[in-house]
């Protein structure tokens, strides 16, 4: 299958100069991003009904969130997309990863952890994406910044996530692999990288919706 510590202060926005607007369906995707953000949490999922921290989030209550300052979409132009980023490290399941494993493929790549509650809510959403790209040139990856293998593969069980993650919690060198491209402050944010492994797109705080994040990766394939 594809494969697909301390906690920070702050956010800083590196990307911030680098916003542009791409397309007419990247222009979409920002305009409807807060519409959809709120449907969604508002909705909740299925396999979070019964989920504490998840519905603490949804009612105002950032537990477990490092938050930055609202849920954000970035596009950036080829020509200005930063380095190819090469990381890796230990998966969940003791195997070890390299991003040259994934090479010339779509890349999604998830930061959290299992006590982050919009993590929680967007796991079905990412779950969702990869299985509808599986086998198309897109591979997943998370990066958990703060569990040990168990609890993340405990997190994986209960809420269905079948693409693998990076333990980064004992060593940083994925997110440190990225902190020298973009910022990572917030958990969750998701990147989506090009076929080269450039960063071609940023989601800061929980992915919205599916379709939000499939437009990106849809944007990323379509690139010649």
């Amino acid at each position: 299958m594809p494969l697909s510590p301390s906690r920070p202060a702050a956010p800083t926005d590196t990307l911030g100069d680098r916003r542009v607007t791409r397309s007419s369906r990247r222009s979409r995707v920002v305009r409807t991003t807060a519409a959809l953000l709120g449907v969604a949490l508002a909705g909740g999922l299925a396999a979070c009904s019964n989920d504490p921290v998840a519905d603490q989030y949804r009612n105002g209550d950032n537990k477990g969130y490092i938050g930055s300052d609202g849920m954000r979409v970035e596009e950036i132009k080829p020509a200005d997309r930063s380095k190819p980023v090469s990381f890796g490290g230990t998966l969940e399941s003791g195997k070890k990863f390299s991003s040259a494993e994934i090479s010339g493929d779509v890349a999604v790549v998830n930061f959290w952890y299992a006590a982050c509650g919009p993590c929680r809510v967007e796991a079905e959403d990412l779950q969702s994406v990869w299985k509808k790209f599986d086998g198309k040139g897109v591979s997943f990856v998370g990066v958990n910044t703060y569990d040990q293998a168990g609890t993340a593969t405990a997190f994986n069980d209960k809420y269905g996530v079948t693409y693998p993650s990076i333990i980064d919690v004992n060593t940083g060198d994925a997110k440190l692999a990225f902190a020298e491209v973009t910022s990572i402050q917030a958990t969750p944010t998701t990147l989506v990288l090009d076929k080269q492994g450039r960063v071609a797109a940023r989601v800061i705080g929980p992915i919205g919706s599916a379709s939000i994040l499939e437009t990106l990766v849809q944007d990323a394939l379509d690139e010649k």
